[in-house]
């Protein structure tokens, strides 16, 4: 919306991104502050976010042993030294660094929300007025159209209504009405967006971890969460009561993280262990405060466990800084790309020839099957339509293709040679023969034919 307002591309997006990361850090100071009243523990809760606690420094100097070089080894790396299950381990996952905000853009804002959300209830358990009627559905009503924003998100407040209702008796009531009404807005859009496709077990524990046992467990989350897995049941030990109460949806988080399924890809847990490490560092941070009020011992110790949860995520820093630089041909740059913006409809459905940067997609139209990892990972059927896309551009019989493709709802064909999809033949001289072609590309090979005027 923004960019059809006129506002540049790259900047309608990181503007947005930038705000909801702002907004998100906020959220930690100022939820951590209230918790705690100290704001030493806010600046570092959002420190601990920033850099994370994994022990993924080790796999880091194991590929690059420490020497007078580490120093430039670190500002120079641009890999993160642990990526799991992506890179072949299956110790340190990829999930904690900043890379995550900056691939899902849509995360640092439904978790801003969240924190907001906690942060209003705390607030109201201790001054119960602070939450009337009118602030309560106007809650609801806000609530109630997350769904389309962040689904994963809106489950976790709703749990988080839940755990909270049990345990704050003062404001009971009106944590059910925001509940009530919030469930009552979002359910036509959880219809509407339907059920996985895939099905998968639902109870799967152990989230990542291969062969699991209780020892393969501990060290899993030990090196994953790091000095906080010591460091944030003590700050919890420490808290009052009051303050531990606001933990509990966090921990449960962590523990259905590790016990269900809900997707296809298991890796897609990470987004409850996001959100419970967040308020894990909050109790490691007012651990560690606790500690630097014990003389000098206690301030040494306090600042080493302080760079030692941070260290990897100081490395982390520098593979977002050193990211590689690509230049998207589009528009007028891009002839593919030009020719369907000028004679196609905008609602154009096409059979498109690579994932990434299609021609079609960078003109706005609509592809038949798109990268299929993050459809797949949400639970759509990809494989399906994969098997029809197969099926359409290796076809060598003309009737059949035209069923298929009308059955598709398919506008125009998009065929590159050599194909970028990787497990597709397509067959060149049965489309060159048998369809009307209205677009060819000496520079880009890619041929465009048009589906009405040759399935008549």
């Amino acid at each position: 919306m923004l960019e059809k307002a006129g506002l540049r591309l790259d900047w309608a997006l990181n503007s947005l991104s930038v705000l909801s990361f702002f907004a998100l850090l906020l959220a930690i100071y100022f939820l951590s502050q209230e918790l705690f009243q100290k704001r030493a523990v806010s600046v570092l809760a959002c420190i601990l976010f920033l850099f994370n606690g994994s022990l993924s420094f080790l796999e880091f100097f194991n590929k690059h042993p420490i020497s007078w070089q580490t120093p430039l080894d670190i500002i120079r790396n641009n890999t993160f030294p642990s990526f799991a299950p992506y890179d072949g381990s299956n110790l340190v996952s990829a999930f904690w660094s900043l890379n995550i905000y900056t691939n899902q853009r849509h995360l640092a804002f439904a978790y801003a929300s969240f924190l907001i959300l906690i942060l209003i209830i705390y607030k109201a358990s201790r001054k119960p007025k602070r939450l009337d009627l009118n602030k309560s559905l106007i809650l609801g009503i806000l609530l109630g159209f997350f769904p389309f924003i962040h689904l994963t998100v809106f489950a976790m407040m709703e749990l988080s209504l839940l755990i909270l209702f049990l345990v704050f008796k003062n404001i009971r009531k009106r944590l059910f009405l925001i509940a009530f009404v919030s469930a009552i807005i979002a359910l036509p859009q959880i219809i509407y967006m339907g059920w996985s496709g895939t099905n998968t077990g639902f109870f799967h524990p152990g989230y990542l971890i291969a062969n699991l046992t209780p020892f393969s467990f501990i060290r899993y989350w030990f090196f994953n969460l790091g000095l906080a897995a010591i460091l944030f049941p003590i700050g919890y030990l420490l808290a009052k009561k009051r303050q531990r109460k606001i933990f509990l949806p966090f921990l449960l988080f962590f523990l259905i993280g590790n016990l269900f399924r809900f997707s296809p890809e298991m890796a897609a847990n990470h987004k409850f262990f996001n959100l419970f490490l967040i308020g894990a560092n909050m109790f490691a941070a007012y651990s560690i405060y606790r500690l630097w009020k014990y003389k000098t011992v206690g301030k040494i110790a306090a600042i080493f466990y302080v760079f030692i949860m941070t260290f990897s995520g100081i490395i982390d820093i520098f593979p977002i800084k050193n990211d590689v630089y690509a230049e998207i041909k589009d528009g007028k740059n891009n002839d593919a790309a030009q020719f369907i913006i000028d004679n196609t409809p905008k609602d154009s459905v096409f059979i498109n020839a690579s994932y990434i940067y299609d021609p079609a997609s960078i003109a706005g139209r609509k592809i038949f099957l798109g990268w299929p990892y993050f459809s797949w990972s949400a639970g759509y059927n990809t494989n399906e339509r994969f098997g029809l896309l197969k099926e359409i551009l290796e076809s060598s019989d003309l009737e059949h293709s035209c069923l298929l493709l009308k059955k598709a709802d398919v506008n125009y064909i998009e065929v590159q040679n050599p194909t970028p999809i990787e497990g597709i033949e397509i067959n060149y001289e049965f489309f060159k023969e048998n369809f009307k072609e209205i677009f060819s590309s000496p520079t880009t090979n890619i041929n465009i034919y048009d589906v009405n005027l040759s399935c008549q």
